[in-house]
């Protein structure tokens, strides 16, 4: 096993914002392989989040972001177990970049099951006629139809699109880590998102 520099813990820290310890932690289960690392630390966060997902979230806050010289607006409510945890900096700074993301990705729900049946059935129905104009064989249509739908569902979902500010983690990624590091269940309860002239 190699040796773990601080230069190698900070790195971990500035790609993950976990804990000193824990990516030291990280570091020498993973022999100082940066990669395996981050995935330890990842995975160490939404253990973490199981274990917490059924304790009881009254507390948080409701953050708004105006975007684009207040063209665009959003609100979103943000849950956590204690209000000592819903004055901290890492509680704050995740409320306003989930409200940021919402702003830029303009999402329909925060689960998948949450986007409205009729938006559902519009662009089913949508995908059934660009499947007909290819000519394809009716199974062949089911399959296309529910490939597609199974991607806007995912990418229309709050908890299941790419983080705006790191791509390579989702909401429900940055959820987890953020769960992991202070200690408490949190929820995004809502959100409500306006556009100018919408």
């Amino acid at each position: 096993m190699g040796v773990i520099t601080s230069e190698m813990v900070k790195q971990l820290r500035d790609k993950t914002a976990a804990g000193m310890m824990a990516c030291k932690q990280a570091l020498d289960q993973c022999d100082g392989d940066m990669e395996k690392a981050v995935d330890f630390l990842r995975a160490k966060g939404l253990a973490t989040a199981r274990k917490r997902s059924d304790r009881s979230t009254s507390e948080g806050i409701i953050h708004s972001y105006i975007h684009m010289g207040g063209k665009i607006g959003v609100m979103v409510e943000v849950n956590c177990e204690s209000d000592f945890v819903a004055k901290t900096d890492d509680f704050i700074q995740f409320t306003k970049n989930v409200a940021l993301h919402i702003a830029a990705s303009n999402p329909l729900a925060i689960q998948p099951e949450d986007i409205p049946e009729p938006v559902v059935t519009r662009e089913k129905q949508i995908y059934w006629e660009q499947a007909k104009d290819l000519g394809k064989p009716e199974k062949m249509m089911e399959k296309i139809v529910e490939g597609k739908l199974s991607k806007f569902l995912k990418e229309s979902s709050l908890m299941n699109q790419p983080y705006v500010r790191d791509p390579n983690i989702t909401i429900a990624d940055l959820l987890n880590e953020t769960i992991a590091k202070i200690g408490e269940n949190i929820r995004i309860r809502r959100f409500v998102r306006f556009q100018l002239g919408e």
